[in-house]
């Protein structure tokens, strides 16, 4: 009796959530200490900007909250109104670990859209470029060419140059973000096309394109329910990846004085503010901010090569 419930545990189906972590990209996942460690710090910094309005110790951009009195306070101690500050305070009063939780709010946000926007256009003329070929795959193509040729952050210049010249002057503020999110998203469209072509051209060989073709399927259907698919595991890399250049390309746009308003700093505009009281001794105006942009930004890569090792075939 003991040896039948014994076999009947033993075939007990597992579970969908057994069947996902014994897979191989967990498995991957769990062997690997700096992957681990990546994602840990990946998760934490995310969800300290998402609580941010409740972690955070003060509020920095509420104007009747700052005393100038307040400014310039070294990290670890109490300024001369008697208020602490774990990371200091900047010459406006305001305290750094709270600009730092809410700056990164408004990177992550520009980061994650401009990916996402970047990933959907990208898949899209990568798709129709690769299953139609001819002119449509030349013209496509020889776009990403171009584009490809210049360095991203110039493009996204370009573009955030050109919006701000159409937009009222009124509406600037207001719309600087969503013209960042777009300058960003249209300057790396194109590692995303050239890589779903790819893919899509050796797809569209494949029988099961060929049998739907047969039966008389929309062409947009087998591109949405068939071939996407296929193609999704090298997109997730560039997107992971890509989510790192587009967080380092908003800071970079902010610190040239072209990003987000002084309204809505990100962490780039933090840095561009702390660069100007380096040299005169208060140096963690600059450090604590551009110490949580490297480590973001170096966990979100980590994370993309374990993912482009962990969708590799070869190294399974």
């Amino acid at each position: 009796m003991s040896s039948t419930n014994n076999s009947t545990a033993a075939q007990k189906p597992r579970t969908r959530f057994q069947r996902i972590w014994d897979s191989d990209v967990f498995f991957s996942f769990r062997r690997s200490p700096v992957t681990i460690v990546a994602a840990l710090v990946t998760f934490i910094l995310i969800l300290a900007a998402l609580l941010a309005p409740w972690i955070a110790p003060y509020d920095p951009f509420n104007p009747a909250s700052l005393n100038l009195m307040d400014g310039f306070t070294p990290p670890n101690s109490e300024s001369m109104m008697g208020n602490y500050f774990v990371l200091g305070s900047d010459h406006q009063g305001r305290d750094v670990l709270s600009t730092i939780l809410y700056g990164s709010r408004i990177s992550l946000f520009v980061g994650f859209l401009a990916t996402l926007f970047a990933m959907a256009m990208g898949i899209s003329l990568g798709l129709l470029a690769g299953y139609r070929g001819g002119t449509t795959d030349a013209i496509i193509m020889r776009i990403a060419d171009i584009q490809l040729s210049f360095p991203a952050i110039l493009i996204a210049l370009l573009i955030f140059g050109i919006a701000r010249g159409i937009i009222p002057p009124s509406k600037q503020e207001g719309m600087a973000v969503w013209v960042l999110i777009v300058a960003i998203g249209l300057a790396n469209w194109a590692q995303f096309a050239r890589t779903v072509r790819g893919a899509t051209m050796v797809e569209r060989q494949k029988d099961y394109v060929s049998a739907a073709k047969l039966i008389g399927v929309h062409p947009l259907r087998i591109l949405v329910r068939h071939v996407l698919p296929n193609v999704m595991a090298p997109v997730l890399v560039i997107a992971t990846i890509g989510l790192a250049l587009a967080i380092i390309e908003e800071a970079t746009l902010s610190f040239l004085g072209v990003g987000v308003p002084p309204t809505q700093p990100s962490l780039g505009t933090l840095i561009r503010i702390g660069q100007q009281f380096l040299f005169s001794g208060e140096w963690w105006i600059l450090f604590f901010p551009a110490i949580t942009l490297v480590l973001l930004a170096l966990a979100v890569n980590l994370l993309g090569d374990w993912l482009r090792d962990a969708l590799n075939p070869r190294l399974r």
